[in-house]
C-alpha cells in the first residue's frame, strides 16, 4: 500500500450552501468505498491556505489514488491535488543505501 496526500480547494459556489457540502462528503465517501475497497483514509484535515482540506490516505497503486482524485473531482465542486509520499523511516533506508564517494 502507498501513502498519498490528497490537497483539496472547494468551490467559493460549494460553500454558499453547508448542507449541500455535508452531502457531497457522504456521496463521495460511498463512492470512494465502492470503487476504491483498498483505500484506507488515514487522515482528514482542513487547513487554512490557498486549499482547504489535505487528506492523507493509503492506496495500493497510483490508479486506485487516481480514481479517488477522480471521484472527488467528479463533483464539480472542488479541484485536487494528488501527490505519492514516503514515511521518513522508509526515505532513510533508500538513502542509506547510495554510496556516494565525495572525495
Amino acid at each position: 500500500m502507498g501513502i498519498y496526500v490528497m490537497l483539496t480547494k472547494i468551490s467559493p459556489y460549494a460553500v454558499k450552501n453547508l448542507e449541500k457540502l455535508k452531502e457531497i462528503e457522504q456521496h463521495a465517501e460511498k463512492l470512494i468505498e465502492e470503487n476504491c475497497p483498498s483505500v484506507r483514509w488515514v487522515m482528514n484535515l482542513v487547513v487554512f491556505g490557498p486549499y482547504d482540506y489535505l487528506d492523507i490516505f493509503e492506496a495500493k497503486d497510483d490508479e486506485e489514488a487516481a480514481k479517488v482524485a477522480m471521484i472527488i473531482r467528479s463533483f464539480g465542486h472542488a479541484t485536487t491535488e494528488t501527490w505519492p509520499a514516503m514515511e521518513w523511516k522508509d526515505f532513510k533506508s533508500i538513502i542509506e543505501k547510495i554510496k556516494i564517494d565525495y572525495s
